[in-house]
């Protein structure tokens, strides 16, 4: 069990290294109406986090890599850590929650599925009350940004990683979370292929 305990705290932790190292190397305004909100693919590894161990994981690594993040590498202070913890919060408790209690490749789909739309809904409460304050602007003015930029970002965003999450995370967690060899995968190709 202490064994056990110590891998998955050493992949958390290696996941929310890769968290940040993401959102430190690529984050690109989409739209141009809302060039403060930008794409990052941080999400990803924590997404992956929360499918291989459950949504409560993935939810206190969203809370650490926020306030990581938050600290030394995004400019937004408090207000952008509360932020990221309710958009990517809402994902990881959704689509962790969903693969949990369906462990096919349904369930992945559907959960990540969700997760997006879901991100996308939470996100609209979360602007309208929390941006004013932190950008000094009036409430007016965000909500008027919220059609034109502000869903559509966070669909783009959450659906972008979604669909990362959904190509590699059998990879991913072959290799991390199950400890499984690097030739694995291409040795059972091989045997497929071979017919043994």
């Amino acid at each position: 069990m202490r064994k056990e305990t110590i891998k998955k705290m050493t992949v958390m932790a290696m996941l929310a290294a890769l968290s940040m190292v993401l959102v430190y190397a690529i984050h690109v305004p989409l739209i141009p109406v809302v060039p403060f909100l930008e794409y990052d693919p941080a999400d990803i590894p924590i997404l992956i986090a929360a499918m291989a161990y459950g949504p409560v994981s993935g939810l206190v690594l969203t809370v650490v890599v926020s306030i990581i993040q938050g600290m030394f590498i995004s400019t937004t202070g408090p207000w952008g850590i509360l932020m990221h913890i309710i958009g990517t919060g809402s994902m990881v408790l959704t689509a962790g929650g969903i693969y949990k209690a369906r462990r096919t490749k349904g369930g992945a789909v559907l959960g990540l599925i969700l997760a997006t739309l879901v991100r996308a809904l939470v996100m609209i409460p979360a602007n309208h009350f929390i941006t004013p304050i932190w950008m000094g602007a009036p409430v007016e003015v965000v909500d008027s940004l919220m059609i034109t930029g502000i869903i559509p970002l966070n669909l783009i965003k959450a659906a972008i990683n979604s669909g990362i999450t959904f190509v590699v995370y059998k990879a991913v967690s072959r290799y991390l979370v199950h400890g499984d060899p690097f030739g694995a995968i291409a040795d059972k190709s091989s045997a497929d292929a071979s017919g043994t």
